[in-house]
């Protein structure tokens, strides 16, 4: 039974941190990319991060580089979203996904190659 086990999100004011943990069970974790996607309310679903344990690389949204920092803890299985200065704009469901067998820039085309498994999703809440 695949899992893939969000925590992390909550309310947070602008400029402030929160750190999102994706937990994967039931599969080999080297062989997925993992990521995160969110969608807010009447926007398009985007890809936000991804990283990859097999190849090293990391993707990272326009949006979100140089204040978001995606790593992975393979003893634990574990991927982790460091999200700092956060925006009223990165408000959003945050979903957990993994991708079998790509490298983490599948993350920026991910509509087109699609994701294989989900986690439930977590709410990022940034108030301004």
């Amino acid at each position: 039974d695949v899992q893939l086990q969000a925590s992390g999100g909550g309310l947070v004011q602008a400029g402030g941190s929160l750190r999102l943990s994706c937990a994967v069970s039931g599969v080999t974790f080297d062989d997925y990319a993992i990521g995160w996607l969110r969608q807010a309310p009447g926007k398009e679903r985007e890809g936000v991060s991804c990283i990859s344990s097999r190849d090293g690389s990391t993707y990272y949204a326009d949006s979100v580089k140089g204040r978001f920092t995606i790593s992975s803890d393979n003893a634990k299985n574990t991927v982790y979203l460091q999200m700092n200065s956060l925006k009223p704009e990165d408000t959003a469901v945050y979903y957990c996904a993994a991708v079998f067998d790509t490298t983490a820039q599948a993350m920026g085309v991910i509509d087109l190659i699609g994701v294989d498994y989900w986690g439930k999703g977590t709410q990022v809440t940034v108030s301004s």
